[in-house]
């Protein structure tokens, strides 16, 4: 009886992992839902000279992604798991380079 307890709560376990990973949102679905609409083609409508394009280091990005500020709202853990500011970061410097 306990090797099939072990059996069901490793294969949840496992079902339950390949679940979360599938969950993580590409960077580009990210960028499109959250970023987008205040920079639009790496630009930004609130602060121009304050554009994305050419941040060549990602963790500038996750640092404003969390710290918000000059009209940028902040997005914690909550709002973008931090796999998924990772991602989006990656995005915004690969996408949008200079």
């Amino acid at each position: 009886m306990k090797t099939g307890i072990i059996a069901v709560t490793v294969a949840v376990s496992v079902g339950m992992m390949s679940v979360a990973a599938f969950a993580a949102e590409t960077g580009e679905a990210i960028f499109k839902a959250k970023c987008a609409s205040c920079h639009p083609d790496g630009g930004n409508i609130i602060k121009g000279k304050k554009a994305i394009k050419g941040i060549k280091d990602p963790s500038i990005v996750t640092k404003k992604i969390r710290a918000g500020g000059g009209g940028m709202p902040t997005f914690d853990a909550k709002a973008i798991s931090d796999a998924d500011a990772k991602s989006l970061a990656d995005y915004v410097v690969k996408t949008f380079k200079k």
